[in-house]
């Protein structure tokens, strides 16, 4: 078989567009149409190879076609399809980033939408474990973990190596990932009595200066003190803060495993309550790059006839997005007290692919007497693939030149937008003898406002 791009014409010039999911429909769990459309994209991967370092999915299909008899896409046999499904974790740098060939180009190639179909057949044909299941319903598993005493427990035992080793035995999770802890006071809980100082919110631009936080399973659990944080910094310039009236995971977890309904389900639970409140004159802001994207890319892809879903999309916002659309108006405050030195900033994928820019970088250059050392290369980590046994070295090769430019940098701090992301960089730097730990950017503009 010849690739397509034997004959390649020009690669598309234009902003990538997206096409709507039509993940309701019986052809797209159609087992001969999702093989029919693998082999045609896998062959046009195959002829290009543009995105062989961005993550293990691409070296695992180019090496099954090297290795295959025809060396083409013809000659792999088509149950080794799922392989590089498999080692997709959807973070959409290829498509976003690299591919030449995305919509409006006549190939009309998408990647990660390809892999996610992928993984909902193989999701509503059963064919997930029951780790699998487990990890990605991050709402009972916080719940749970979360219980006073239970999350001492939880935590202890997380840190403990014959534990671990059974735990890698019996589910599956490789004993060298690091683990997120768990927080029986929770972040809501951290805020929920809060009353906003700020009497009279002022608009800028897009933003109303009211903020409601979707603090996040994650920001909720396991990093409480992002709520506090994210709280402290928006009051400090002048935004009405609360909380959103209630939520539950936004479905990131639940579209990588390829289990659609609960994503619907999530939607059906978080939108109508975002929604009320954007009617009601609140923005809503997640310190959870992933989270954020969900609400403004997947949600909007899967249901593009819902004018909710549009509204939610139209009005979250990242932390820094948000605050740097209102210093375009002159209405951050730049009263920093303390400099923070140099920074070695990653910029996690699912912030990257929202195409705002690097605002979280623009904001920080901002603190007097600070340098920004910025990294531009995925961590490996997912949220579940780095923690599973069969996955979580690949992971870690993945965010080896991460680290290593952690490392080169010899800053004062290291930080990531997303941290689940600054966690595996954490665990980078612990097989390197270095104990230093994550700062998320919103604990280190805290900091440099002086905020206690």
């Amino acid at each position: 078989m010849s690739s397509p791009v034997d004959t390649q014409k020009e690669g598309n010039l234009e902003a990538p567009t997206r096409h709507p999911l039509d993940w309701q429909s019986e052809t797209f769990y159609d087992h001969e149409a999702l093989f029919a459309e693998l082999e045609r994209v896998y062959d046009i991967c195959h002829g290009c190879r543009r995105c062989v370092s961005l993550c293990n999915a691409f070296p695992t299909l180019f090496d099954l076609v090297d290795e295959s008899s025809t060396m083409e896409v013809d000659g792999v046999d088509k149950d080794d399809y799922w392989k590089v499904v498999d080692q997709c974790y959807l973070c959409d740098l290829c498509y976003m980033t690299k591919c030449p060939y995305t919509p409006p180009h006549e190939w009309n190639v998408d990647f990660p939408h390809l892999m996610l179909r992928g993984k909902a057949v193989k999701y509503r044909e059963g064919k997930v474990s029951t780790r699998d299941r487990l990890i990605t319903s991050t709402d009972t598993v916080g719940r749970l973990a979360g219980i006073p005493v239970v999350s001492t427990m939880v935590n202890s035992s997380n840190r403990n190596r014959a534990f671990r080793e059974q735990l890698d035995k019996f589910m599956g999770i490789h004993p060298d990932a690091l683990l997120p802890e768990y927080h029986s006071e929770t972040g809501r809980k951290r805020v929920a009595d809060h009353r906003s100082a700020v009497t009279e919110p002022v608009p800028a631009g897009r933003t109303r200066g009211r903020a409601a936080l979707f603090a996040t399973c994650y920001g909720n659990y396991n990093e409480p003190h992002l709520a506090q944080d994210l709280f402290k910094v928006f009051e400090h310039n002048g935004i009405e803060m609360t909380l959103a009236e209630k939520e539950q995971c936004c479905g990131m977890p639940k579209l990588e495993l390829g289990d659609l309904d609960a994503v619907a389900r999530a939607k059906d639970a978080n939108i109508p309550v975002l929604a009320r409140m954007i009617d009601e004159g609140w923005d809503i802001v997640a310190p959870v790059p992933s989270c954020v994207l969900m609400f403004k890319q997947e949600l909007p892809l899967m249901f593009p006839e819902d004018p909710e879903v549009a509204k939610v999309k139209e009005h979250i916002f990242d932390p820094f997005e948000y605050l740097m659309l209102r210093h375009k108006e002159g209405l951050l405050k730049t009263d920093f007290k303390n400099s923070l030195g140099k920074i070695a900033y990653h910029a996690a994928c699912h912030l990257r692919v929202q195409n705002m820019g690097l605002k979280t970088r623009e904001l920080l250059e901002l603190v007097p007497d600070t340098e920004i050392d910025t990294i531009e290369r995925c961590s490996g980590h997912d949220g579940t693939y780095a923690v599973k046994s069969e996955f979580h070295e690949i992971s870690m090769k993945i965010c080896r030149p991460v680290v290593s430019r952690v490392q080169k940098a010899e800053s004062d701090h290291y930080s990531s937008d997303c941290p689940m992301a600054g966690h595996q960089i954490e665990n980078g730097l612990k097989g390197k003898d270095d104990d230093r730990e994550p700062e998320h950017p919103l604990t280190l503009l805290r900091i440099a406002y002086g905020i206690e």
